[in-house]
């Protein structure tokens, strides 16, 4: 993790207690990079909070369904992370996303999909045989809409319910120059 200037640690190296406004508010001089607009209590917090969310855990609302009427669970692992989980309280009732990658890449997803709501949920990085509660996908009544997308992942539709899906998590390493 960078901690140098500007970052998200630059301001924890530096004392701060709350969320900067701007990464930058402080230049490493101790100068204000802009006296005028130097929030150094800021919402960010939320902002980031809501990237966790909707990344990491991959929880986030449909629009052809407000109100978490139909539901996203599209977890993005990588940076290092190997497990995750993560609850949100909604007005059907509690959707909730966890992941973990165990050694040799296998790759646990636990959901919970609330009554009266659908979710389409994305498996990420798949290889190979992909279980749902140590039933073939491809068989399992309560799954719909299975479709392959891009090179390893699996987007599949499911009603309320838990479900405890089970695969080899094999990501696509992209090389730069």
């Amino acid at each position: 993790m960078n901690e140098t200037y500007p970052s998200w640690l630059y301001p924890v190296k530096n004392g701060a207690t709350t969320i900067w406004e701007r990464l930058d508010g402080i230049k490493p001089d101790k100068s204000f990079e802009d006296p005028g607009m130097n929030s150094f209590n800021h919402y960010a917090y939320g902002a980031i909070g809501d990237w966790m969310y909707s990344n990491i855990a991959g929880i986030d609302m449909d629009e052809e369904g407000p109100g978490f009427r139909k539901i996203i669970i599209a977890p993005q692992p990588g940076g290092g992370l190997t497990k995750e989980q993560a609850d949100l309280e909604t007005q059907y009732g509690t959707i909730r996303s966890a992941w973990n990658i165990a050694p040799g890449n296998i790759l646990t997803m636990d959901i919970t999909v609330p009554a009266n709501t659908t979710a389409r949920v994305t498996l990420p990085a798949t290889s190979g045989l992909i279980t749902e509660g140590g039933t073939n996908i491809y068989t399992v009544p309560d799954i719909h809409n299975i479709d392959k997308i891009g090179v390893n992942t699996i987007q599949l539709t499911v009603g309320s319910g838990t479900y405890h899906f089970l695969y080899t998590y094999k990501p696509v390493i992209i090389k730069r120059n």
